[in-house]
Parts: C-alpha cells; sequence; structure tokens
C-alpha cells in the first residue's frame, strides 16, 4: 500500500470478540485496540471451542505486540485492551481514551485497575500516590456535537426520542458529577513506556500521521456503556480508520464525519444484530444501514472490513443485506475478517 498496510490480527468473524489491528507504515508500527473476550453464550459452539478461539486470539495479539511502537486503547471494554499483561505494553507509547472523563462508572473502575497495574509494573508507583484533585469543569450538552442526529425526523417515533433524550442528559449530568468530584489519573512517562491520553489530539511520526476523534458515543446517543474514540492514520495519500464501537455506525453525524474524511480502508464495526428485539431495536438497525450505505455511496472506501459485533449469530447477513448488496453495487470490497483472510466466518461454518 505504497508505505501503509495494515494487519487483521483477530476480529468476531474467527471465533472470539475482538477488533485488533496492527497499522504499519515505514515510520512507525501501531496496535489498535489489543483485546480479547470470549463468544457470549449464545453464541452457536461449544464453550471449549469458544476458550480455543479466545486463547488464540491471546497469542496473535501478543505477537502483534512484539512488532508495535505504539498501543491505541480506544475504551475500557476487554474486547479492546487487556488487563494486565506487560508484554502488551513494555517499551511502548500509549495512546489511551481519557480515564477521567466521558467515561461510564465500570469503564471507570477498570481503568483504574489497569492504570494501578500499569503505574506500579513499569514505575513501582502506587496508584494513590499519582492520583490529584482535579479542576472542577463544566461540559456542554453532548447532543449539540450531533446536529444530524438530534435534528432528523423519525415521525412517531419522536416523541419517544424526546423523552430518551432528556433521560440521558439526566443521566450524562449524573456522569458530570462523577467525573467531578473523582480525584484525576494523569498521563504518565514510567521508565520504558508512556502514556497520553488520545482523544482529539494529533501525533506524528517521520511521514505518518495518526489523528484521533473527540469522545464519541458507543452506539445510540447517551448510551449506557459509555463513550470510545475513533483513530485515522495518514501517510501520503493513504489513509486509514479504525472506527472502534460506533455500533454500525448508529449516529448520523459519526457517518458524516467518515464520508468527509474519505478513508481509502475502513475497519467499521457493526450493529449487535444478536440482541436484536432487546437492545437494538427494528428503528437503530434501519438507522446503521442508512448511515453504512451512505458512507459506501458518498465516499471513496476501497474496503470496508464490516465485522466486530455483527459475526456473533449466524443472521447476520440476512439482518444486514442491504450493506452487502450496495457495496457490491458501488464496486467497493465489503468483508468480514475472516473473508479478508480466506476464510469462512466461525459463525457459518457447519
Amino acid at each position: 500500500m505504497g508505505g501503509l498496510d495494515f494487519e487483521l490480527v483477530w476480529f468476531d468473524s474467527l471465533g472470539a470478540k475482538s477488533s485488533c489491528t496492527l497499522v504499519k507504515t515505514a515510520d512507525v508500527n501501531v496496535l489498535i485496540d489489543p483485546g480479547v473476550a470470549v463468544m457470549q453464550p449464545s453464541f452457536p459452539a461449544p464453550l471449549a471451542k469458544k476458550i480455543y478461539w479466545y486463547e488464540r486470539a491471546k497469542s496473535a495479539i501478543k505477537r502483534a505486540a512484539k512488532l508495535a511502537d505504539v498501543v491505541v486503547i480506544s475504551h475500557y471494554h476487554y474486547d479492546h485492551f487487556t488487563d494486565f499483561d506487560r508484554s502488551l505494553y513494555e517499551k511502548k507509547l500509549l495512546l489511551t481514551k481519557n480515564p477521567n472523563e466521558y467515561i461510564n462508572d465500570s469503564q471507570r473502575g477498570r481503568a483504574e485497575r489497569f492504570f494501578s497495574n500499569l503505574y506500579r509494573t513499569f514505575g513501582g508507583i502506587e496508584f494513590e500516590e499519582i492520583l490529584h484533585r482535579r479542576r472542577r469543569k463544566t461540559y456542554s450538552n453532548p447532543l449539540d456535537t450531533i446536529p444530524h442526529a438530534r435534528e432528523k425526523d423519525f415521525g412517531d417515533y419522536n416523541r419517544r426520542r424526546r423523552e430518551l433524550f432528556r433521560n440521558g442528559l439526566r443521566w450524562f449530568n449524573g456522569r458530570v458529577a462523577r467525573w467531578n468530584s473523582e480525584k484525576w489519573i494523569p498521563e504518565m512517562r514510567l521508565g520504558e513506556i508512556e502514556v497520553k491520553f488520545a482523544e482529539n489530539r494529533e501525533f506524528k511520526f517521520g511521514r505518518t500521521d495518526i489523528r484521533f476523534t473527540p469522545a464519541l458515543f458507543h452506539g445510540i446517543e447517551f448510551s449506557r456503556v459509555g463513550w470510545v474514540f475513533a483513530t485515522v492514520i495518514k501517510r501520503g495519500k493513504r489513509k486509514f480508520i479504525h472506527s472502534s464501537d460506533l455500533d454500525g455506525p448508529i449516529i448520523e453525524d459519526y457517518a458524516d464525519w467518515i464520508i468527509r474524511e474519505n478513508p481509502e480502508i475502513l475497519i467499521l464495526d457493526g450493529p449487535m444484530t444478536y440482541m436484536f428485539g432487546y437492545t437494538l431495536t427494528r428503528t437503530t438497525l434501519g438507522r446503521t444501514i442508512e448511515n453504512v450505505i451512505r458512507i459506501l455511496k458518498e465516499s471513496s472506501v476501497k474496503l470496508m472490513i464490516y465485522d466486530h459485533h455483527l459475526p456473533r449469530e449466524r443472521k447476520f447477513r440476512e439482518r444486514t443485506r442491504e450493506v452487502w448488496e450496495t457495496g457490491k453495487r458501488e464496486g467497493k470490497e465489503v468483508l468480514t475478517a475472516a473473508e479478508y483472510l480466506g476464510k469462512v466466518p466461525v459463525v457459518l461454518q457447519k
């Protein structure tokens, strides 16, 4: 790819929950989201097989980490980061999700354990020693950052949506009060590693630019599972995006952003179709399909790896059929990670 290449280290279509990717340029190697989790109980495979895939994924991630100079952690779900394996992080620059804001309570707890282990292992520092009081901060309404989604007309669903927004804003304000009351976890250099919080920042390595979005909702507006960031890597005319967990994307403004960025390679997680009828509604699924179709039609993306969340149940293609058909009509490659690697997604294997 003329100075920028990538390796799909492990993804859901290979049998364990992950979207770990190694991006290699002539200047720097970047490992994105080195985490893995066992498939959910409803996944159609014996537990022993799920554990086997999980162990294979861990080994693949460790091998990829040996090649990396930079490790990116987009958020603190276990299928996106590992807590704690020294071999993944030693001698690395860690560009991580800020654990102090735009984070829900469970991810804050996981982040505290992660950084406590990190600072003790690489710096010989007890976690409580590095925490300090934070300056109180005000936060604007997150809906102001997504005007397309905020103003979208959903017809009969509009009333229900306004209610969800009101409840969501109350939840968000509760999180703001929590962030302002907790002590601040700082960035640090710890001997052979360095930790920087990545949201809304850019880093240069020779001719390679690595940019990160501000915090984005993990799925729908005011998603209770928290926030993530997406990663953009550019070298020359080559551009690569790893979307992390946008769940589709569900939110129209995130699709608009991808279209403006106009990547050549897009790693896009899909909707959680295995939760259809529960946390995934027909309205939400329709939004994700409409948004990804716009990406395929309105951008110059050549390859879209459409995986993570999707291949956790056998009907994922049927439920997102319009996406795959649009890719064919537009002459774009839309593939699961397994298919890109010449394999059949394990959920479809007989």
